[in-house]
């Protein structure tokens, strides 16, 4: 290859023209078909688009026939003659006659969906062809700053779309078929001791109330800085992971585990500060200690074990800042393929990017339309949970009961409209704490009562669920080590009201 190249560029030789992959008379079959049965419109149009097409003409041909075939009109040659009279490239071919030379063979007919499937396939050749012509220019331009990984990247997002687009069919299920497939969710909820459709939270409560973090599903966890978002998350995808390692030795198969390996995609915190909360979390040592190193022999071999028995567990950490949506989904469908992830957990969605060069005013809701509606896209692409953080606006604040609202979320018209499900994390005793009196104010005593009230409990709220009710959950929150967990208490069963 290096050898071609530098003749080449030499000028010795010149290239030979590579001729792209296509059937010019397949396409006029295909056409000539269509325009003799317009009932054939329904066999090949749910895959076959008009930039299938290699020759344009036929492109815009076939769009033609089919915007006539969804007004129910008849698309002929005759009928189809006043929308080509002025075009161009049909008049290089002898005029509108030419339509009616593509309807010559009435044999065609029996083959027009060889044709549409052959037309088809032939694109993604060209697709592919697309990619390998780009990738092989980028990597050989060095006139810009070289970025091969960012290049490697791109190129894989771009293999996936043709890839996404080739397996993109559209299967319709028979209501047997869908049904068999809710029965499967309904026997994994009652063999998981119920509850438990999905993968789980590692709380009781929540499981409850959402039956686990299902299949395809978009889950924003919202709240203001504070309330433990990323601890909540962490917390979360350490339980998923710990329950498939446990399922596993249990010898129940990957498929019929209410856990799942996780990607933790963190743009915030470093991958250390992450192991850190969960190391601190399993082995009880606060995670301040842990980081200032004030720990005593025994709460060392503590930590010893702890980090010892997560060595194995298949939570994979990426905190590479600035991420795109494009190269997190990209780093996504990689590691479910090298390692069967089967959560995904972003941290948090404001800090990825879109692909967009806008920054400010309406294009950064554009670029934030443009991320969820990525995300929910990888949910459902890779067939798994994707929860995804998200900030509030300070209008919560502002308000005397500081629980979160569906309009508080930033951006929030398609955040909301994308996800499904919407959860608000929410500790009373961070506002109550904010607002203590001295010791010799008149309302201490009564601030003292309410903090001791309030200490340690935290709220999930529901605000958004496709699949059920929406409500509270009540929790603990241990903030030495970051950990939410059941409330111990009966005053703090999970809420079950809608």
């Amino acid at each position: 290859m290096a050898e071609i190249i530098r003749i080449n560029e030499a000028g010795d030789a010149p290239a030979p023209e590579t001729k792209l992959p296509q059937n010019i008379e397949a396409e006029a079959a295909l056409l000539g078909a269509l325009m003799i049965d317009n009932r054939l419109v329904e066999d090949v149009q749910i895959r076959l688009k008009p930039h299938h097409f290699f020759e344009p003409l036929h492109g815009r041909i076939y769009e033609a026939i089919l915007r006539m075939s969804d007004k129910n009109m008849v698309a002929n040659p005759v009928t189809l003659k006043p929308i080509f009279e002025a075009d161009d490239a049909m008049k290089e071919v002898g005029g509108p006659a030419y339509l009616a030379q593509l309807t010559g063979s009435g044999a065609a007919v029996i083959g027009a969906r060889d044709f549409a499937a052959q037309i088809y396939d032939l694109a993604l050749l060209r697709a592919l062809v697309g990619v390998g012509r780009d990738m092989v220019e980028s990597a050989l331009d060095t006139s810009e700053e070289v970025a091969p990984l960012s290049q490697i990247e791109r190129a894989e997002s771009e293999l996936y779309r043709v890839a996404e687009e080739g397996g993109n069919e559209g299967k319709v299920k028979s209501f047997g078929e869908a049904s068999i497939l809710a029965v499967k969710q309904a026997e994994k909820a009652l063999n998981s001791g119920g509850h438990l459709s999905g993968v789980t939270t590692g709380l009781d409560g929540v499981n409850t109330k959402v039956g686990g973090l299902h299949k395809s599903d978009l889950i924003i966890l919202a709240g203001r800085p504070g309330m433990g978002k990323t601890s909540l998350a962490t917390n979360m995808a350490f339980a998923a992971a710990q329950r498939f390692v446990r399922d596993q030795e249990d010898g129940i198969a990957a498929d019929k585990s209410a856990g799942a390996p996780v990607a933790f995609f963190s743009l915030e915190m470093s991958a250390d500060q992450l192991a850190t909360r969960i190391l601190a979390e399993q082995s009880g040592i606060s995670s301040e200690n842990l980081r200032m190193g004030k720990i005593s022999q025994q709460e060392f071999r503590n930590l010893a074990r702890a980090s010892s028995e997560l060595s194995n567990l298949p939570l994979y950490i990426d905190d590479t800042p600035g991420l795109s949506i494009a190269a997190l989904r990209a780093r996504a469908r990689r590691l479910k393929r090298q390692k069967g992830i089967g959560f995904v957990v972003v941290d948090y969605l404001q800090l990825l990017q879109g692909t967009g060069k806008g920054s400010a005013g309406d294009n950064r809701v554009q670029e934030i339309s443009e991320i969820s509606r990525g995300l929910k896209q990888l949910a459902k692409e890779l067939d798994l949970p994707v929860m995804a953080l998200s900030q509030l606006s300070r209008a919560v604040e502002q308000r005397e009961d500081k629980r979160p609202q569906l309009s508080d979320l930033r951006e929030s018209g398609s955040i909301e409209q994308d996800a499904d499900m919407v959860w608000f994390v929410f500790r009373p005793d961070y506002y109550v704490a904010a607002k203590q009196p001295s010791e010799d104010h008149p309302d201490f005593a009564a601030w003292q009562e309410e903090m001791s009230r309030v200490y340690g409990t935290a709220e999930l709220l529901v605000a958004k669920q496709r699949h059920g009710a929406t409500g509270k959950v009540r929790m603990r929150f241990d903030s030495r080590i970051t950990k939410f967990s059941d409330p111990i208490d009966g005053d703090y069963l999970p809420e079950m009201r809608g």
